[in-house]
């Protein structure tokens, strides 16, 4: 394990924006549970798309877009605050 320093642009526990030495931009520091749950509800979207029920599928797929959008949200507003451009 090495250590190192970061920039902290958020503390909001699940989902904080760092940025690691040598890169020009920050990135979003994920929590193994909610990767987890991320990773679930993206199963939940293909197994339901595998049923054939499509509006269970697009259900799921509406609730973890607005789940990333959210996460997305908050990233860009640390860039905001910091000056930063977008990436993207």
């Amino acid at each position: 394990m090495e250590r190192t320093e970061v920039e902290l642009f958020t503390d909001s526990g699940n989902d904080t924006v760092v940025r690691m030495p040598g890169r020009r931009f920050p990135g979003v520091l994920v929590q193994g549970d909610s990767l987890h749950i991320l990773r679930s509800d993206v199963a939940e979207v293909l197994e339901a798309c595998e049923r054939g029920d499509l509006d269970e599928a697009r259900e799921s797929a509406g609730l973890l877009l607005t789940s990333l959008d959210v996460l997305l949200a908050q990233y860009e507003a640390a860039l905001v605050e910091h000056d930063i451009p977008r990436p993207y």
